[in-house]
């Protein structure tokens, strides 16, 4: 007897473990570990995991796997091992493990059907249901629903004439087409063709097709070469002359794209001192952590690409991290442009289809290299000689939700196995990792010069305070303005950039100070000009903008905070000659959108790039100058100790995007806090600095990279339970841990409530803790048994949010 041990898809903790169940004699030999199988479990059908095989089980009774998913594993060994310690490190459910490793499509969908119960007929059942079942075997439950009988379905289930089952569906079909080939020999054809009617000209026209190219043809492709139509074919087919088949085709979101190739550049000095160490860890199949720290347009990209290029030659594969869209296209083109079709992309602007085909080409071993956000880290490689991670300072590489991992730990963990190196590449690096490099447990790679030595652009930092004495209401500065309408005179172009996080629309009554709040969590509404709507963006709560302030019926309510679209106004009526490219949410929705707008700009179409954090990163065009930044403070306000260290990365990435080329470049940053060391060393630039600056504070304050931070969050509905549970987790905590330790809290969250549950959390700063993870391992068991009480406990392991 086989028998395979699974992990079901139900994320409890009553579930999170294997279950196992034997497998039917047709599977034998094919169910393997790694593969997605339909099993039952309680009353319905489910889709698990395969984890191993076995002979025998402890447990008496075993039911029977259903069906395999898939025809080959979609989880190596490697990967079902990767999940044992995502599960550990990271505090979640294994079947969430699993999950987050494989695309979107790969997720099964659950469908309620109804169907007559095996030895029922449809007259036994009341008049009512009978036209449901008379044509058809099952019924949707949707369509129950909707029609109302739901009550009545359940009479009959509860006789035995009617049974519910759970269908497991597949998200997405691979992609089919319709091909032709023909069915009879060359001599045979020959002979045919005299038989054909003379009035039936277009049969004999494909037969003549199919003579001079004896081969099978996309049905499309034929009926446009002969100029004939699907009918004409079908009538062949009919004949015996012609097979009709279907064959499998990857969905190709660069199809209409061609990519020019490109060939390794020279490296300069500095790039060929920083290459050596990767390429000499890559022969000798080291396991190593490289910090490659370069200023911004220091040529930290062909580095990569070289070093890739050492590893396809070895016959082994790449992985390559990039923050999210911002930088697929233009580093799409670059690794397209040097790997051609040895590249598969995976970000969030493909469909699920596409998705699924770049992944199954990884699978299948056809492409050596995968670019992608976070996500791609799990990329099913068999064979990994290299992993980068461009911009490792980037918060999009830790997930927010279960399993909430960081990519950068999952690589190195990944890397470990395989022996191979691992890159983290950045102009302001995390100080966490600088931190590791300085104390040698990554090895530290310098690029302290840009790119044939071009100067870095001047900066200039403009106090909006003094401009608002000096009568200056608008949100550009003089100074701004006047070198704005310079280089539209100079057919240059400028990039403007408005810092938006932490700094939202809201609505204000100027009388009263009301400010329009969400009803189910503490915090204000967000002003959406799209259709005059207000937001919640955390529980999806929607409503009007007032006339009058509900509080003391003034009619001076407005919206504060400066959206894209207000400065977009703006530049209308004071710069009516510029043509303007707005990228935000709003103008990159649609798919392709993206890409369309930069390449727009690139190509001279506008004088003026405006947008939020998109922008940030990764442009490099000749033609921009100029560079403002309009708000370059909201961040510093936010309850986080990280604030700085974002605020001086991204004003450091930003001033990067000018004068990359011949131009040189300028740098306008306008803020209402100057004086902030972030501000002024980003405005110079100097890492270094800023570096000593912020691990004095960090130090002082017991932050990373000094100490490690776990949080707590507890929510419930009531005030007085989420306070009482979570005053319990902090004693029990406590009692725990060593006297270095230290335990903050029970404290409100800085969102106190959120969809109507309150919620309150503990930190947790520590340097070594080594029984932490089985004290956080009993507080979740504790909580996750419990459900009945309706308490929520989620905790974070090294948390880059505090919110």
């Amino acid at each position: 007897m086989e028998i395979a041990s699974v992990i079901v898809d139900v994320p409890t903790k009553q579930t999170d473990r294997v279950f196992d169940y034997i497998i039917p004699e047709q599977w034998r030999g094919v169910i393997q570990p790694g593969m997605r199988v339909i099993v039952p479990f309680g009353p319905r059908n489910i889709q698990g995991f395969v984890i191993s095989l076995k002979a025998d089980s402890e447990i008496e009774k075993l039911r029977e796997i259903l069906e395999p998913m898939d025809l080959e594993p979609v989880l190596n060994k490697e990967l079902l091992e990767l999940g044992d310690w995502l599960t550990d490190h990271t505090l979640c459910f294994k079947i969430f493990a699993y999950q987050v490793m494989l695309p979107a499509a790969l997720k099964a969908k659950y469908e309620k059907k109804v169907q007559l119960a095996a030895d029922a007929v449809v007259t036994d059942l009341p008049l009512q249901l009978r036209p449901f079942f008379e044509h058809e075997e099952l019924i949707d439950w949707e369509e129950a629903l909707f029609n109302g009988i739901v009550p009545l379905l359940q009479k009959e289930a509860a006789k035995g004439f009617l049974e519910v089952i759970y269908l497991v569906k597949e998200r997405v079909k691979k992609k089919q087409q319709k091909y032709v080939k023909p069915a009879k020999t060359l001599a045979e054809l020959n002979e045919e063709i005299d038989r054909i009617p003379a009035n039936a000209e277009k049969q004999r026209q494909i037969v003549r097709f199919f003579i001079e190219n004896y081969h099978e043809i996309e049905l499309r492709k034929l009926v446009s070469e002969v100029k004939t139509s699907t009918s004409t074919v079908k009538a062949l087919v009919e004949k015996k002359l012609l097979t009709e088949f279907e064959l499998e085709v990857y969905r190709n979101p660069f199809a209409d794209r061609t990519f020019e190739r490109t060939k390794p550049l020279p490296l300069t000095e500095a790039q060929q001192e920083a290459i050596g160490p990767i390429l000499d860890a890559i022969e000798r199949n080291q396991h190593e952590v490289f910090l490659l720290y370069g200023v911004t347009g220091s040529g930290k990209t062909e580095i990569y690409l070289q070093s890739i290029q050492e590893v396809i030659e070895k016959g082994k594969e790449a992985i390559v991290l990039v923050p999210e869209i911002s930088l697929t296209p233009q580093m799409v083109n670059r690794f397209k442009g040097r790997f051609g079709d040895l590249v598969a992309v995976l970000h969030s602007g493909l469909s699920a289809g596409e998705k699924y085909d770049e992944w199954r080409k990884i699978q299948r071993k056809e492409v050596k290299v995968a670019v992608g956000a976070r996500s791609a880290i799990f990329a099913p490689f068999e064979n990994i000689g290299i992993m980068i991670i461009d911009e490792e300072h980037e918060t999009s590489y830790k997930q927010e939700e279960m399993p909430r991992y960081h990519a950068r730990d999952v690589a190195i963990e990944r890397a470990l196995n395989y022996n191979c190196p691992v890159v983290l590449g950045s102009a302001t690096p995390s100080l966490e990792s600088f931190a590791r490099a300085q104390k040698k447990v990554y090895h530290l790679l310098s690029l302290p010069n840009r790119m044939n030595n071009q100067s870095l652009p001047s900066v200039e930092i403009i106090d909006m305070r003094e401009e608002l004495r000096e009568g200056n209401r608008s949100m550009f500065s003089r100074k701004l303005f006047e070198m704005l309408k310079d280089r539209i005179e100079k057919k240059q172009q400028s990039v403007l950039f408005l810092n938006k996080r932490g700094h939202s629309s809201f609505v204000m009554c100027r009388d009263c100070g009301y400010v329009m709040n969400c009803p189910n969590c503490d915090i204000s509404l967000t002003y959406h000009r799209v259709n005059e709507q207000m937001k919640c963006h955390y529980c999806g709560y929607e409503s009007y903008v007032p006339k009058n302030c509900p509080e003391c019926n003034s009619e001076y309510i407005r919206y504060f905070g400066t959206g894209t679209q207000k400065v977009e106004e703006e530049l209308g009526k004071i710069l009516p000659e510029a043509r303007v490219i707005r990228m935000d949410v709003d103008t990159t929705g649609r798919k392709g959108s993206h890409e369309r707008l930069l390449t727009d700009f690139k190509d001279g179409k506008a004088d003026i790039l405006l947008g939020t954090q998109m922008i940030a990163k990764g442009l490099d065009f000749p033609n921009i100058t100029l560079v403002g930044v309009l708000s370059a403070d909201t961040m510093l306000h936010l309850p986080d100790f990280r604030a700085s260290e974002k605020t001086f990365q991204l004003l450091t990435q930003v001033s990067g995007r000018a004068g990359r080329h011949k131009l040189p470049g300028e740098v306008i940053i306008q803020t209402y806090t100057p004086e902030h060391y972030s501000v002024v060393l980003a405005g110079r630039q100097d890492y270094d600095l800023f570096y000593q600056q912020e691990m004095m504070i960090r130090k002082t304050r017991q932050y990373p990279p000094f100490y490690y931070l776990s949080l707590i969050t507890v929510s419930h509905e009531q005030l007085i339970t989420v306070v009482s549970e979570m005053e319990k987790v902090v004693k029990h905590i406590q009692s725990h841990v060593s006297s270095g330790t230290v335990v903050l809290g029970p404290a409100a969250s800085p969102i106190p409530r959120i969809n109507n549950r309150y919620r309150y959390q503990c930190l947790i700063k520590y340097k070594r803790e080594p029984n932490l993870t089985k004290i956080l391992k009993t507080i979740l068991d504790q909580y996750q048994k419990d459900t009945k009480s309706g308490l929520q406990v989620s905790i974070d392991v090294n948390p880059f949010i505090l919110m």
